[in-house]
Formats: structure tokens, C-alpha cells, sequence
């Protein structure tokens, strides 16, 4: 790469199943690329789900062809019991703590961790990441830094756990900060923990959540770790047309909880670019010498962001009779099935009929800007 083509940096948003329209993304970019060597993302940052996506092409960053096959295998299979548990077993469990926390708190001394066990989570991510592999390609230069992001619950800071080059500093600003770390598992789950569906993780002295959780600047790690243009992949639309306001009925919990997500993951990420837009606009206007002698050290970055051409909770609602049925009585409980619950079902929908339509819907919105990518990529053909 030379130096004017500048780092490129790859973030990748959260928001549980919808992380598989990434990898749809994903091989796009990798068709685009042909067999050009070396790994076009040196800088890899990844949050939620994202974040598991992030790791997997960091541990292959040699090949980024062999990167994107090896997570597209494991999306394109992916099966709810590989994610949580849904044995009747469990699933009648936690609705009994919960019940039981509820209504005879002062008998229960312990309160549940959350609704779903996400124990097989753990198991596949220790199957299929090889963690050690980052530092070795750190140490090639095939990977200058991988980014996870977590949320404290204690400290109510952003924290993105970084691994990276020797000469990549920590950094803070308001209410988040970049830690170096050597990243495991334990990072992973962290960033990935929905809020009340997966249990917190401890990192050292503190328990994390979901890393979207007050992130208030999701771009904001790539640009700490030297990035000069970055591709960000969400996974879902920051404005969602077609809703109109109507009078209903009451909001049902799958409502409220689809509702509370969708901001999470969705509201800080478009606040973020309108920000970064602004910036370029503004600092565009002056050459490098005038930045300079005016003691600005802000740049202009380049930034490419590819989203669902299509609402993946109307996606979800299609493939919703995929899941087991033990946990579609639950979830229909919950006002899952109903048309305004189904963004709940979206984060919660890993099954292979609905991953596989996201791939596509990922392989088909990226191929639509096929043009925009190569600009980036740096591609001429």
C-alpha cells in the first residue's frame, strides 16, 4: 500500500443475527478484489456481533479470501441451539427465576443474569477463533490493530479493547477510552452480550455488556488507531421509511424491547457520521498548511458506509417458523410474531434460512456500489 492510498479501516456494527448482512458485504468485496494478495482492512474494528466478525478476519489477515470463506461457512450454518440454549429445560428455567424475581424477590437472594443462556456462544467461538493468530499477524504486518468494543456497567464507559502495533497509544475521551489488551474470548462475549437477553462478562474488576451500549462515537476507534479511510458495514437502516404513526393497541414487550435495540444500535452510528461529515466539511476547506500553522489536528477521512437496502425485521418475519418450536411459544409470548415485534425477532433469528438471506441482501446492496467500492479498495478493474 502506499502512502497515499492511506490505512484503511473496516467497522463493523453490531445487532445480533443482522451481522450476518456483513459477510454478504463481505464477499463482495472479496469478489471485487480478485486475487490481489495481502489484507485490504489493516485497521479492524468490531462491536456486538461485529465484533465476532472483526476477530474471524483478523486471525486469517494473511488471506482475506480464505478470511471471508471461513465466516461465511460458519454464518450460512448457523443454528439458534449454537448460539443459546433452547431446551425446554432452560427455556422453562429462566422463566421461572425470572417469575420468581419478580413476584418473591425478597425470598430470592440471587437475581437472574439474564433471559437466555448463551453458553454455546463460547464453545463455538473457542471452536472456530484462533486468538493467538492476531498477534502473529500483527507481528507480520498483515494487521496493525484489531478494535472490541464493551460497556462497562459499573464505570458506564465505552471501552474499546484494543491489540495492535508497538507504537498505537491508549486514549481517552468522554466516557470512552481505548485499552490495550490481549483479546479472548472473554472480550468477544462481552461486546457481543445484548442487554437482558445475554449475561454480562468480568473483564478484570468489571462486568461488560453489548459494546453498542453508550458508545456515542462507533467510528471513533478506527480514527484513534490511525485510520486515513474507513468502510463502515451496519447492520440495519438508520432511517427507516414507510412507518407512519397510528393509534394501536398497547406496545407488547417484543415491541418495546425491538424499540430499545434499534436505538441502541442504530441512533449513535448515524449521530456519528452526521458528525464525521461535518468534520470533513469543515476541515476540507483548509489545506494542510493552514491546519497546521492554525493548530488544528484534525484530517479529513474518508468514509463509505454500506447498510441494508431492505427492514431486516420485515426479512425476519418471513423466516420466523425456522426457529425451534419450543422457543417460538415463548417468543410468541412476547408479542414476537406480531408485524411490530418482529425487530426484537431480527437480533434473535440465527437460523440459516434467515442468515442466508441477509448474505445475499449483503452481496447484492454491496454489488449495487460496486463502483463506489472499488474507488475505495483502490482498485482500478
Amino acid at each position: 500500500m502506499s502512502a497515499d492510498e492511506g490505512r484503511a479501516a473496516l467497522v463493523l456494527t453490531g445487532g445480533g443475527a443482522r451481522a450476518a448482512y456483513q459477510v454478504g458485504v463481505l464477499a463482495a468485496v472479496r469478489e471485487l478484489r480478485g486475487k490481489r494478495p495481502g489484507n485490504p482492512f489493516p485497521i479492524l474494528c468490531g462491536t456486538s456481533a461485529g465484533a465476532i466478525n472483526a476477530v474471524a478476519l483478523a486471525v486469517h489477515a494473511g488471506d482475506f479470501g480464505r478470511a471471508v470463506r471461513h465466516i461465511q461457512r460458519v454464518w450460512r450454518s448457523l443454528h439458534v441451539d449454537q448460539v443459546y440454549r433452547v431446551d425446554p429445560l432452560t427455556l422453562f428455567g429462566s422463566g421461572l427465576r425470572w417469575g420468581a424475581a419478580l413476584f418473591g424477590g425478597w425470598l430470592v437472594r440471587q437475581t437472574p443474569r439474564s433471559l437466555l443462556d448463551n453458553t454455546p456462544l463460547r464453545g463455538l467461538l473457542e471452536r472456530v477463533l484462533d486468538f493467538p493468530a492476531i498477534e502473529a499477524a500483527i507481528g507480520r504486518g498483515d494487521l496493525r490493530a484489531l478494535s472490541v468494543t464493551a460497556s462497562g456497567y459499573s464505570s458506564g464507559e465505552s471501552l474499546a479493547f484494543f491489540q495492535g502495533a508497538p507504537e498505537l497509544q491508549p486514549w481517552r475521551r468522554a466516557q470512552r477510552l481505548g485499552v490495550r489488551a490481549e483479546l479472548d474470548v472473554c472480550h468477544v462475549l462481552a461486546s457481543a452480550a445484548l442487554p437482558f437477553v445475554f449475561p454480562a462478562v468480568k473483564i478484570h474488576r468489571e462486568y461488560f455488556g453489548d459494546g453498542s451500549m453508550r458508545q456515542l462515537a462507533p467510528v471513533s476507534p478506527a480514527i484513534h488507531l490511525g485510520a486515513d479511510r474507513i468502510l463502515v458495514i451496519g447492520a440495519g437502516r438508520t432511517a427507516e421509511e414507510g412507518r407512519v404513526r397510528a393509534a394501536g393497541g398497547y406496545p407488547s414487550p417484543a415491541q418495546i424491547a425491538g424499540h430499545a435495540l434499534s436505538s441502541i444500535f442504530l441512533d449513535t452510528l448515524e449521530v456519528d457520521l452526521e458528525r464525521l461529515a461535518r468534520i470533513n466539511d469543515t476541515v476540507g476547506r483548509l489545506d494542510e498548511a493552514r491546519r497546521a500553522e492554525a493548530g488544528i489536528a484534525l484530517r479529513p477521512l474518508e468514509c463509505l458506509v454500506i447498510q441494508p437496502s431492505q427492514r431486516l425485521d420485515i426479512i425476519a418475519a418471513r423466516h420466523a417458523h425456522s426457529l425451534p418450536a419450543q422457543l417460538r411459544i415463548v417468543l410468541r409470548g412476547l408479542g414476537t410474531f406480531r408485524r411490530e415485534g418482529s425487530t426484537l425477532l431480527s437480533y434473535l433469528l440465527f437460523e440459516p434460512s434467515f442468515t442466508r438471506a441477509l448474505i445475499e441482501l449483503g452481496y447484492h446492496d454491496a454489488m449495487t456500489r460496486a463502483g463506489e467500492l472499488r474507488r475505495f479498495l483502490r482498485i482500478d478493474s
